[in-house]
């Protein structure tokens, strides 16, 4: 008889959403205990279980984004978030951000998510028509999402991230399509940011290859570089994100761009990038390009928009607010089968 490989019981319950085209897997049963007393403390504690972007050292809970991530029941391009106790009283709940390659500080698409998932969960009462606020605490910092309805269905949501802060200026990178300019910012997570043009490469689907190519030979190159670090926080530090993008046609709200948005080892963004949108944003009110009242279109390599707007500008960065749509893709049970000689799946 065929004994099994690992002892049996691992059950997983998800709702899934997508923003902008861009997956979030939503866990809130089947998670073990998380150690740490906030937020970023339990990040922390994964990370160091799981890795970011180095061999894993799996322990109970990153198994589990194993097991979701990879597949036969993901793909790499999957992302999502553990639901866990906030810092306090003042927000509704936590998470902890995860993708294929380990976890991230921020993620502006699952925040947008994780509204619309509060609201339709009924775990925050909204009303059928108007707004309601859920306060949501990050690796980062707490953000907020304002989930907006009409005739009793959400129609958007906002969130305001932690404030973004610009760090560099044309650091010059030289990769095998050339030496670009390149803008760092922080918004939660690191972002670096590049005209394609510069690399002679467009903004589209057809140029993802090398999109993705350039994008890791520029996170690579950053490594170490001081504008990356984060003051108060090694979890916050290095480079998450590259953000290439061109300038499109202004809109009569303000400027509008297009970027693909390559995050940790090379996974392509659906979506425009929520956090990186914030990173954009406190770029082109750095540049004068973005007044008052002013909105940027930001499109992503799918043809889907975000609307982002500057919030005000204060010693400690740039308060941004972005807009999105998400909306419910599914509901699953996953299951780990003892005798699964793949266990928690693979990646190709």
């Amino acid at each position: 008889m065929t004994e099994p490989t690992r002892p049996a019981g691992t059950v997983v319950r998800t709702t899934d959403y997508h923003t902008a085209g861009e997956p979030f897997r939503i866990v809130v049963d089947g998670l073990p205990p998380v150690p740490g007393d906030t937020v970023a403390e339990r990040c922390a504690a994964a990370v160091g279980a799981g890795g970011s972007g180095t061999a894993p050292r799996p322990g109970p809970l990153d198994r589990i984004r194993q097991l979701l991530v990879q597949e036969p029941r993901g793909h790499a391009g999957m992302y999502g978030g553990f639901v866990v106790p906030p810092d306090d009283d003042g927000a509704h709940f936590g998470v902890l951000f995860w993708h294929k390659d380990g976890y991230s500080t921020a993620c502006g698409h699952g925040t947008l998510a994780l509204g619309a998932w509060a609201v339709d969960s009924g775990r925050v009462t909204a009303p059928d028509d108007g707004s309601v606020q859920i306060r949501i605490d990050v690796p980062s910092g707490r953000v907020a999402a304002t989930v907006h309805r009409e005739n009793g269905r959400t129609t958007a949501v906002s969130f305001r991230n932690v404030p973004a802060r610009v760090s560099a200026r044309k650091i010059p990178v030289a990769t095998s399509f050339g030496t670009a300019d390149v803008d760092v910012a922080h918004s939660g997570a690191c972002y670096a940011s590049l005209p394609a043009a510069q690399l002679g490469l467009d903004v589209d689907r057809g140029s993802l290859p090398q999109l993705v190519r350039a994008g890791r030979e520029i996170r690579a190159a950053l490594a170490g570089h001081p504008a990356t670090w984060h003051p108060e926080s090694p979890l916050l530090s290095g480079v998450y994100g590259v953000i290439l993008y061109e300038d499109l046609p202004d809109t009569a709200a303000g400027p509008a761009q297009a970027n693909v948005t390559v995050f940790a080892e090379g996974q392509i963004d659906r979506s425009p990038c929520g956090s990186g949108t914030s990173a954009r944003l406190a770029l082109l009110a750095e540049d004068g390009r973005l007044g008052p009242g002013d909105t940027l279109h930001h499109e992503s390599v799918v043809g889907t928009v975000f609307s982002g707007r500057v919030i005000s500008r204060t010693e400690e960065g740039t308060v941004t607010e972005v807009t999105g749509a998400a909306y419910r893709t599914g509901e699953h049970t996953f299951v780990l089968d003892p005798y699964d000689t793949l266990a928690t799946g693979f990646e190709l």
